[in-house]
């Protein structure tokens, strides 16, 4: 509960921070960083990547981890999957909420109907970035479980550095293709880390 707490009160923090243009410098430098890098053959695997975030993907890893904890025994700890509908509903909220556009000039990226339907209902906003959300929730949440679940071998050991390191990518990602500012990387990445200490408080209440 206490990173909860902190990592909450830093979510809300932050984004008085960029709600007061301060963050408008760095971003602006991020991005002209970014797209130095830029080199087309890199594209494709920034958008593979891209969906490995999207909402349809991010949805069946959630789903499929459900199922695991039900199969497992664990039936009050399925309902830890309602962290991801309450994480997308406050990001979609700040969305709505909090002008802050994201960068005009930007690469494809990753194909996802959510992502269109988001456009076509009129969220220009891009704070905080929803990828990084899903990202840091879904598969920071999948590496606790099977961390703690998987019998001693490769796959324990390898799930929180594989999380660990998909998160990275990801952030990347995010500036790589330029669809969005660094501050909504951290913000997102500061929301999704709010609902996975939230998620873990969860499973790991007592239960007699």
């Amino acid at each position: 509960m206490l990173f909860l707490a902190i990592l909450s009160l830093a979510f809300l923090a932050y984004t008085q921070i960029v709600a007061a243009s301060a963050t408008s410098i760095l971003d602006v430098r991020a991005a002209h960083f970014f797209a130095g890098l830029w080199n087309p053959a890199g594209e494709p695997a920034g958008q593979v990547l891209a969906v490995l975030g999207g909402v349809e993907f991010t949805v069946l890893l959630i789903l499929g981890l459900a199922l695991y904890l039900w199969r497992a025994g664990f039936r009050a700890e399925v309902w830890v999957a309602l962290a991801y509908p309450a994480a997308v509903l406050i990001e979609v909220l700040y969305k709505r909420l909090l002008d802050h556009p994201g960068p005009f000039i930007h690469h494809a990226d990753g194909p996802s109907p959510s992502d269109m339907a988001a456009s076509g209902a009129g969220i220009a906003n891009s704070y905080p970035s929803g990828h990084m959300v899903r990202t840091v929730l879904v598969y920071g949440l999948l590496a606790f479980v099977l961390h703690r679940l998987l019998p001693d071998g490769w796959g324990r050991r390898l799930a929180l550095p594989l999380a660990a390191v998909m998160i990275a990518l990801m952030a990347l990602d995010r500036l790589y293709l330029g669809v969005h500012w660094q501050s909504d990387v951290i913000g997102g990445a500061l929301l999704g880390g709010a609902a996975l200490a939230g998620a873990i408080a969860w499973l790991e209440v007592p239960r007699g």
